[in-house]
């Protein structure tokens, strides 16, 4: 039997083409009014956490590092707990994710996860070890801090920084316009949320 040969040019497009392809697959990011890519992760009680099963929550998720400037401007202030209160309060799932891979900057073992949460007085609802950043990388997270709002669909609704103020100084969260907080007002209000995307800003995701 003889064997199909594709002419030289032919095969690169051919090649071109596939690894076109493959890249637009593995590039693919959220978008905002689409459905949230599913995830699988384990926080630090071992506990396993998919998105199907919070069907009906709202859930955000916060990319974090706790060797981040960025990322202690609102834990050292108390902002990122006082968030994460008023938020759980209300029947959100919080969720802190942390995408640092083995021996990068941020990466934690469950017990020294569980102590950073105590010392810095957190609240979210659960933290999750990302370090092979698969969930990152689904989420296309950057930054830490990444903020993520889902609604109880399932459907991505927020997705970018946590305030208006990209800068690690403290000072700046009095008067900043915190868009997590205004996300999840809007949806608690049943409207659309009026700011669903916006510039994320900190530290890189130590992949």
């Amino acid at each position: 039997m003889s064997r199909l040969t594709l002419p030289q040019g032919a095969r690169t497009a051919a090649l071109i083409l596939i690894g076109l392809l493959v890249a637009g697959t593995a590039l693919a990011k959220p978008e905002i009014g689409a459905p949230a890519p599913d995830f699988s992760g384990t926080d630090t009680a071992g506990r396993t956490w998919n998105l199907s099963d919070l069907a009906g929550k709202t859930l955000v998720l916060e990319w974090t590092n706790d060797g981040c400037p960025y990322v202690r401007k609102h834990y050292g202030s108390g902002n990122m707990q006082a968030l994460q209160r008023e938020a759980t309060g209300s029947g959100v799932v919080w969720l802190s994710v942390i995408s640092s891979a083995p021996g990068k900057q941020g990466n934690v073992s469950p017990a020294e996860a569980n102590a950073l949460t105590k010392e810095r007085d957190a609240a979210p609802t659960a933290v999750l070890l990302d370090p092979e950043g698969t969930i990152g990388r689904a989420y296309g997270a950057r930054t830490t801090p990444h903020m993520f709002v889902i609604d109880g669909t399932g459907t991505l609704v927020y997705m970018g920084g946590i305030d208006d103020r990209p800068t690690s100084d403290p000072a700046d969260i009095e008067g900043a316009h915190n868009y997590v907080r205004a996300a999840l007002a809007d949806l608690a209000a049943g409207k659309p949320v009026t700011t669903p995307v916006t510039r994320p800003y900190g530290c890189s995701v130590k992949y």
